[in-house]
């Protein structure tokens, strides 16, 4: 789903009574006020996982237990909300799998919002294996809200160059220009990079230096976007360097951080090794992550 195919879609929101899961609520809400947008909050306890493998049946009534938590969580959850904003309210509660549930959630979702960790039925929810599935499958972008967003910060993007990249530009774009504020657009490049050395449009420009060609490619990547959003300033960061470094130092002091979930050149394997644990675990803004739905071209 793409910002122009969003309509009313939802902004969903996984609680679980948490504080980091009502930050996460808070930060929706004023999205979801932003947008126009309704808000979902919802709970899964993940019932059918608890005994998988046990000997003997759960207590009769632990699933009773788990849905007056789970209300109990969500009646708190709308609270919080109600409070953020005045947006439309809507609240779930369900035994299942919190990722099944949240992926089939994600399908007709606007963004799926989770807090950075949380307990109960979301325990670690934004912790390894959990974060990746959700990122790798999830049908709209998934937001980690941690850190404290800065008021007037810009909005960061990863650009590498890639298709899924052109899709983070585009959101970083539209939620800059919800708030007011600039995009700043993070590129890095390496030597050792041998697709940016060797690249084609870098062979047509008669071996230009590699930084200028990094530099090209960036501008090229905005042109559009500048174009279709003149009133959103953008400063442009190109550097050799890994992109976590950049990122990680860039998310100090942004109001929101977006990246796309894999990629290639600097960002490629961006959440399945050390560039996703360093933004999930230390960024000091929330972080949206962006999958392409279809298949990229080979």
């Amino acid at each position: 789903m793409t910002m122009r195919q969003h309509g009313n879609a939802p902004i969903v929101v996984g609680v679980d009574g948490s504080e980091r899961a009502l930050d996460a609520v808070r930060w929706a809400a004023r999205e979801a006020e932003g947008w126009n947008a309704p808000l979902h909050l919802v709970s899964a306890s993940g019932y059918p996982d608890l005994y998988i493998g046990a000997t003997l049946p759960p207590p009769g009534g632990l699933l009773d237990e788990l849905e007056e938590h789970g209300n109990n969580v969500v009646a708190e959850a709308e609270q919080v909300a109600a409070a953020e904003s005045g947006v439309e309210i809507h609240t779930q509660v369900t035994p299942d799998s919190p990722i099944p549930f949240l992926i089939e959630m994600s399908t007709t979702a606007r963004m799926v919002v989770l807090g950075a960790s949380g307990r109960g039925g979301f325990v670690g929810l934004l912790v390894g294996s959990t974060t990746i599935a959700l990122a790798a499958h999830a049908h709209c972008p998934v937001v980690s809200v941690r850190g404290t967003p800065a008021a007037t910060g810009p909005v960061v993007v990863g650009v590498d160059g890639s298709e899924l990249s052109e899709d983070a530009i585009e959101y970083a774009f539209a939620e800059a220009a919800l708030r007011d504020t600039e995009v700043l657009a993070v590129h890095t490049w390496s030597d050792a990079d041998t697709e940016a050395v060797f690249s084609e449009t870098r062979l047509q420009f008669e071996w230009e230096p590699l930084e200028e060609a990094e530099q090209r490619v960036l501008a090229e990547r905005l042109a559009g976007w500048q174009e279709r959003y003149p009133d959103v300033r953008v400063r442009r960061v190109v550097e050799r360097d890994k992109p976590r470094h950049q990122l990680l130092e860039c998310s100090r002091g942004a109001q929101l951080m977006v990246v796309g979930s894999r990629g290639r050149g600097g960002f490629r394997g961006m959440l399945m090794g050390s560039t996703s644990q360093a933004l999930l675990h230390h960024a000091e803004c929330p972080v949206m992550v962006i999958r392409r739905q279809q298949p990229e071209r080979a």
